[in-house]
């Protein structure tokens, strides 16, 4: 996911996408808790993502201010 693909989506597609990242983020911190999950390196990649779509949201509320 780059972020010129981020900045053609509406605030409220950011929004939805965030919370997916949010979930999917959790569902992996627990799943590498218990052993389940062999790759630790998801974890880094999804708060990646979830920055990166925070960055643009915040841009584009501010740039809608």
């Amino acid at each position: 996911m780059d972020a010129k693909e981020l900045r053609s989506k509406t605030p409220a597609e950011l929004s939805r996408l965030a919370d997916e990242l949010r979930a999917q983020l959790r569902d992996v911190r627990f799943k590498v808790a218990t052993r389940q999950h062999g790759k630790v390196h998801d974890m880094k990649r999804l708060r990646r993502d979830l920055a990166r779509v925070e960055t643009v949201r915040v841009a584009k509320q501010a740039a809608a201010s």
